[in-house]
């Protein structure tokens, strides 16, 4: 292109090479429709006169050469408008032929033109968060297609530094803020450990400071896990039993669940539900269900637990009993700080976290998070993942 435009000539654009390319191919089209219009033509009805000398000689006067006249006038018009009907049936012929032959011709010429771009649909639709280190390199001339594509791979690689800056910035600031938490409760532990008689109101103070300090890491670490599960590309990926986790997650709460008097149903929870994916973060996931469970119910209540295998989709279910909820704002509890408080649990506690923390992290492993309150009472949290392709042998 360069060279073109020091020597004056059109660049060579993909513009230029598309005009020139249906120029051409309308140009074709046009002389194909001649010929055939012409060689139609040469079949028309030709006019065939008697010369005078073949005929028997006769005496010719006024009134016969008027008849004469009159016939071969007649003669003519018929040898006319037979030609004009063979040419517009010939015509019509042309047209059909021309008319599958130009659809024929641009369906071919349409596939080479976008083939480039289909290229780089296809390309663009590989790259995902966790492999934007690749790029589209889509090779040819320097026309408007390489121009795209080009553009794309400079998208791509600011985007692949903009998430590793924030994954650097997460990993920083899960030091950085975690170092001062802990001086801050070691220097309480500190105050309330003296020799000397404490005040109460100091000690009930350092355990109010205490219950905060938890809270505020809880928090961060939920503020950490939703990052990495949002940004962060996904490491030690392993084929990990969905019937396994949630069954684990029970058994760690099992002091919760027996000081509310819930009633666990888990007769669904088969060993068919099998997904790959980061091990921490599922068993993350099913943490957070089963305590968002616990937490938003009431005395007395019921736990419905089912994992179980579709088709090509691993699904865990968790359910619970209580009051109607709101349909509009259900589908809200997968977005962060979103949750029903008092009208549902009769506490305002919970950071909000919990669910949206549940919806990334199903995300990140190609599923997702589907919210619905239950027509009795109650919610039912459905997370689908893709099954496993291969689980034989393979521990939980």
């Amino acid at each position: 292109m360069r060279k073109a435009r020091r020597l004056g000539l059109p660049a060579r654009t993909a513009r230029l090479r598309y005009t020139a390319l249906y120029g051409v191919l309308f140009l074709l089209s046009g002389a194909g429709l001649l010929v055939i219009t012409n060689l139609v033509s040469l079949g028309s009805t030709r006019i065939s006169e008697v010369a005078p000398g073949n005929r028997p000689a006769q005496r010719f006067t006024l009134a016969a050469a008027q008849e004469r006249v009159a016939e071969l006038e007649n003669q003519l018009s018929g040898a006319r408008e037979a030609q004009s009907h063979q040419l517009l049936i010939g015509s019509a012929v042309a047209l059909a032929v021309m008319v599958v032959v130009s659809v024929v011709l641009g369906r071919i010429i349409a596939g080479r033109v976008l083939r480039p771009l289909r290229t780089i649909t296809a390309a663009t639709r590989r790259i995902s968060a966790d492999n934007l280190h690749e790029r589209l390199a889509v090779p040819g001339p320097a026309d408007e297609v390489k121009d795209l594509a080009d553009t794309i791979d400079g998208l791509l690689e600011r985007l692949e530094s903009s998430f590793a800056a924030q994954r650097r910035f997460v990993a920083n600031a899960s030091h950085e803020l975690r170092t001062p938490l802990a001086t801050m409760r070691a220097s309480l532990d500190v105050a309330v450990a003296k020799p000397e008689p404490v005040p109460a109101q100091t000690v009930a103070l350092a355990d109010r400071l205490r219950t905060e300090l938890d809270q505020v890491d809880r928090l961060l670490e939920g503020f950490l896990l939703l990052a990495r599960a949002q940004h962060g590309a996904l490491s030690d990926r392993a084929t990990i039993s969905l019937g396994r986790t949630v069954s684990a997650a029970l058994e760690a709460r099992a002091a919760d669940i027996t000081d509310r008097s819930l009633t666990v149903h888990d007769g669904e929870v088969r060993d068919s539900a099998w997904t790959r994916g980061n091990r921490t973060l599922l068993s993350r996931m099913a943490d957070n269900l089963i305590d968002n469970a616990i937490a938003h119910n009431h005395d007395g209540g019921w736990i419905r637990v089912a994992a179980t295998a579709d088709g090509t989709t691993a699904l865990l279910v968790v359910e619970t009993g209580g009051h109607v909820l709101d349909e509009e704002q259900v589908a809200r509890l997968a977005q962060p700080f979103q949750r029903l408080g008092a009208d549902r649990t009769g506490s305002d506690s919970g950071s909000g976290l919990g669910l949206s923390i549940v919806a990334a992290i199903a995300t990140a492993h190609g599923g997702g998070l589907d919210l619905r309150a239950r027509p009795e009472g109650g919610l039912r949290a459905a997370v689908s993942l893709p099954l496993a392709a291969e689980r034989a042998g393979v521990p939980a």
